[in-house]
């Protein structure tokens, strides 16, 4: 994956991570970048409680999108 990801942005897991009982799918957002591409992400429930919260690599995560992206 190409883009790149910004504080703030809602991303996927692209990957299961067992320890955190996280799968691939889930998703969170990113508050806080950690270094060149490691950012700190959180993941809530429906109600908005944090039922997780780690530090991910870029090739863990994909971007999520609402709305049609102009082309580079």
């Amino acid at each position: 994956m190409n883009e790149r990801i910004k504080l703030l942005d809602v991303v996927a897991l692209t990957e299961d991570v067992p320890d955190r009982k996280l799968r691939c799918g889930h998703v969170g957002t990113v508050v806080e970048i950690l270094g060149p591409d490691v950012f700190e992400v959180e993941f809530t429930d429906n109600d908005g409680r944090t039922f997780a919260s780690l530090a991910l690599k870029a090739n863990q995560l994909m971007v999520l999108y609402y709305q049609p992206v102009e082309a580079a």
